[in-house]
């Protein structure tokens, strides 16, 4: 195929649709409603689709790969939202190196694995 891509969004499922959202907006992300169950969050031209769903063995296998420019300065910020102490289930693992560059982690109210990476400069 010889397609023009413009963007890929996952769809991410919500065990409380409510309290999903609110973590988005707090981490970052711009929230467009779609619809009663479904909003788009967005960071510059990226994004994905919250749905108001929740699927234990789909969402305990979820995990979203988000590359940032500098994941130092993100994990600082990071520590600053302290979004565990707001939320339940919310948590942290700390940077990171491997042989491809650094990332941390971020698991959703839900469950949702995040990884928040930088690759190296090679």
């Amino acid at each position: 195929m010889q397609q023009n891509v413009h963007s890929i969004r996952p769809f991410v499922g919500a065990e409380n649709f409510d309290i999903s959202r609110r973590f988005y907006r707090d981490l970052g992300f711009e929230e467009v409603v779609l619809s009663p169950g479904m909003c788009l969050f967005r960071t510059g031209t990226v994004g994905f689709y919250l749905q108001d769903a929740y699927v234990k063995d789909w969402i305990d296998n979820t995990m979203v790969f988000m590359e940032v420019e500098n994941v130092d300065s993100f994990w600082d910020e990071l520590q600053v939202l302290d979004l565990p102490s707001k939320y339940k289930g919310v948590r942290y693992s700390p940077i990171r190196t491997l042989d491809w560059g650094k990332e941390c982690f971020v698991h959703d109210p839900s469950g949702v694995l995040w990884h928040f990476g930088q690759f190296s400069k090679k």
